[in-house]
């Protein structure tokens, strides 16, 4: 009699946990449907729900893991900048969705980063994409611009589902949609029938969920040890630290004894292991425990070598450019590991140039038919960095007049 009594409390107990746990899942599932502004609904979608099994399927097999490796230590402080902002902090699943949060992505339609931003989009909301560097990549800066874009597309059509659809398509795409539906109802845009959004975007807003859903979902995430990729607490494990224009990362690297390779990996926004030449500075991320040891050892301002990217163009040769640049043109052919002489149309050459010596490269005199943005086209420089360098308030310049490019 006893036993049985214990049977039936156990039982009891089990399915009491199993209720309770039902019913908190259920609940916070409700709580991040409305956090996009999408009926509870929503949840018995047939669709929506094959695609989760498919994702539960899919991060059962390491994948997850090896898609956020490289944005592992970001993904607190990418939380952090979310919640500080008034875009809900469920989007990060969108970022999830766009990339598997790797900083690698690239789309062929030329999208990158985390957050997919194509290349003018990017600039728009303040991104460099230049011979140097492609901020897309920036985890931070990227996802600063993210937020602001997607509080634009929720100014403009009210409601978190159609700035997620929007971001998808495009914002002019998805106002057509809602005009010939004459709705923006989740339901109506969704219309397999209908088609008034693109296929792929019916499939991203429930993909977004899906992948929601499967965070919310304690149990998967514990069982499958996701729980301390997403759910991590330290949103200072980086740092920002400033380096004048040209500085190399394999030095920052010796200096706080960090292995070049995974100095890179936190900087994959810079194109090569150097910081852009122009302006005075710019940022680079290190481990957070790296700070007082970059502030003791490092000397801002001692470099002496600074790095350029040129491009071959009709006419160059490796004896011009070491003239050019004022350095042996051998150092040119040495620095870029080549087995000849000869080069290549539109073929990239590392320049290293030395600060004390470089004098008039710094410089370019104005000829007859020179504007600010064939200058800038040829020098790798953006036209808002040379009229800052040159304090012009337009973009009017002189025959004879010198240019500051680096």
């Amino acid at each position: 009699m006893k036993l049985y009594l214990l049977l039936f409390s156990l039982l009891l107990s089990t399915t009491l946990s199993a209720v309770l746990n039902f019913e908190t899942n259920h609940s916070k599932e409700v709580g991040l449907l409305r956090s996009f502004d999408i009926s509870p609904s929503f949840l018995n979608d047939p669709v929506l729900n094959q695609i989760k099994a498919q994702k539960q399927a899919h991060y059962k097999n390491q994948y997850f893991f090896k898609t956020m490796s490289d944005a592992y230590i970001f993904i607190p402080l990418v939380k952090k900048l979310i919640a500080d902002s008034n875009v809900p902090s469920e989007i990060l699943y969108l970022a999830m969705a766009e990339s598997n949060f790797s900083t690698r992505a690239y789309s062929k339609k030329k999208a990158s980063g985390m957050w997919q931003f194509m290349p003018n989009t990017g600039r728009m909301y303040g991104l460099k994409v230049d011979e140097y560097v492609d901020e897309r990549r920036d985890l931070v800066k990227s996802t600063e611009a993210a937020v602001k874009y997607l509080s634009y597309l929720h100014g403009r059509f009210g409601k978190w589902y159609l700035a997620a659809i929007a971001y998808n398509c495009g914002e002019g795409r998805l106002q057509k949609a809602i005009d010939q539906a004459q709705s923006d109802d989740l339901d109506v845009l969704l219309d397999p029938q209908k088609k008034y959004i693109p296929a792929e975007s019916r499939r991203y807003i429930r993909k977004i969920i899906a992948l929601a859903l499967l965070g919310y979902d304690e149990t998967y995430m514990i069982d499958n040890e996701c729980d301390y990729l997403l759910n991590r607490g330290n949103a200072y494990s980086l740092a920002t630290v400033e380096v004048p224009a040209g500085e190399s990362l394999a030095y920052i690297a010796k200096l706080i004894s960090m292995p070049i390779a995974d100095l890179k990996k936190l900087n994959l926004h810079l194109k090569y292991d150097f910081v852009p030449p122009y302006g005075k500075s710019y940022h680079v991320y290190i481990p957070y425990i790296k700070l007082s040891e970059f502030k003791t050892q490092y000397t801002p301002g001692n470099l002496q070598t600074m790095y350029v990217v040129h491009t071959v163009s009709a006419g160059d040769n490796l004896s011009y450019l070491g003239k050019k640049y004022k350095i042996p043109y051998q150092r040119i052919k040495d620095f870029n590991k080549l087995s000849s002489e000869r080069l290549s149309l539109k073929q990239k050459l590392i320049i290293p140039i030395n600060k004390l010596s470089s004098g008039s490269d710094t410089h370019y005199v104005v000829k007859n038919g020179d504007t600010l943005d064939s200058i800038s086209k040829h020098f790798k420089v953006s036209i808002s960095d040379l009229k800052k360098r040159n304090s012009l308030r337009t973009d009017m310049i002189k025959i004879g007049e010198k240019i500051s490019v680096y």
